[in-house]
């Protein structure tokens, strides 16, 4: 009988084990202190409950911004901004939106190598997290750095949470935006949220009005920079440029012969597909020299 009890008091003990475990992981761990942030370049921020905590990147992908050939002027604007934000002067947040795969994402990443050294550091921030704004501002405006929150494909179904913390954080709050912090995101929607034709044909008063709050967030962002589908000539570009830089070895013709037809099966011609290309050739170059 003894045994019995003792082997229900320690699955009742492991349980309660479980329970704290799962309580601590939905519990918002305190403010880091800088050095936390001297130690790393990119962040994570994992939500829990109203706040949450920063987690470390410790491989970030910090690509070379000379690599994006077709967006020379949105990539050295955002280049610009960024150098405005980080010496300590008036910049904008950015809204990148336009065509998949075109380097939106690759640029955000681009300019935290650029200036990384200088004091900037980028903190992912995912759509469903962006409730905990107020908790991340509290935390980082203290620091001694520069920050971009990086939110990457954003964009709100109806009634979705975090739309109005964003609209809040961007322009409009009572309290003061913090000069440390500035709020970067990619879309695939100019608008970030979807406009049905009703929008347009009925079911408001006002409708205009329905509208007009739905362009009011992106309204917000100072710095609207669009990328727009690549035409033949530069994805051509944009595979060379790639070729070079593996230092791959293959004939004019046959390169341009195969690159379309990996367009063509991939149903675009963007910067993604050319690179998806010349990782897939590389490869089949690399597999061929194998002894």
């Amino acid at each position: 009988m003894n045994d019995r009890w003792q082997t229900l008091a320690d699955r009742f003990a492991l349980l309660l084990d479980r329970v704290d475990l799962m309580l601590d992981d939905h519990l918002p761990s305190p403010p880091p202190p800088a050095e936390f942030f001297h130690g790393h370049l990119a962040f994570r921020w994992r939500r829990a409950g109203d706040g949450g905590r920063f987690l470390p990147i410790e491989h970030p992908h910090l690509p070379d911004l000379s690599d994006l050939v077709g967006i020379d002027y949105v990539r050295d604007e955002l280049v610009r901004n960024t150098a405005q934000f980080v010496a300590g002067h008036p910049a904008n947040n950015v809204l990148l939106w336009g065509e998949r795969g075109t380097g939106k994402s690759t640029s955000v990443k681009g300019v935290l190598g650029r200036f990384a050294a200088r004091g900037l550091r980028l903190v992912e921030v995912l759509r469903s997290d962006l409730l905990t704004l107020p908790a991340i501002i509290a935390a980082l405006r203290p620091i001694p750095l520069r920050f971009i929150l990086f939110c990457d494909d954003l964009t709100f179904a109806e009634g979705e949470g975090g739309y109005r913390e964003l609209k809040v954080l961007l322009e409009g709050g009572i309290e003061e935006r913090p000069a440390n912090i500035l709020f970067y995101a990619t879309s695939n929607r100019r608008h970030l949220m979807p406009e049905p034709m009703n929008d347009n044909l009925g079911g408001e008063i006002h409708p205009e009005e329905a509208v007009s709050e739905k362009l009011s967030l992106a309204d917000r962002f100072g710095l609207n920079l669009s990328f727009y589908p690549f035409d033949q000539a530069t994805y051509l570009t944009i595979v060379d440029r790639y070729v070079e830089k593996f230092a791959l070895s293959v004939a004019p013709e046959e390169l341009r012969k195969e690159a379309l037809q990996w367009a063509l099966l991939k149903g675009n011609r963007s910067g993604r597909a050319a690179r998806q290309f010349v990782d897939d050739l590389a490869g089949r170059i690399g597999l061929a020299a194998s002894p």
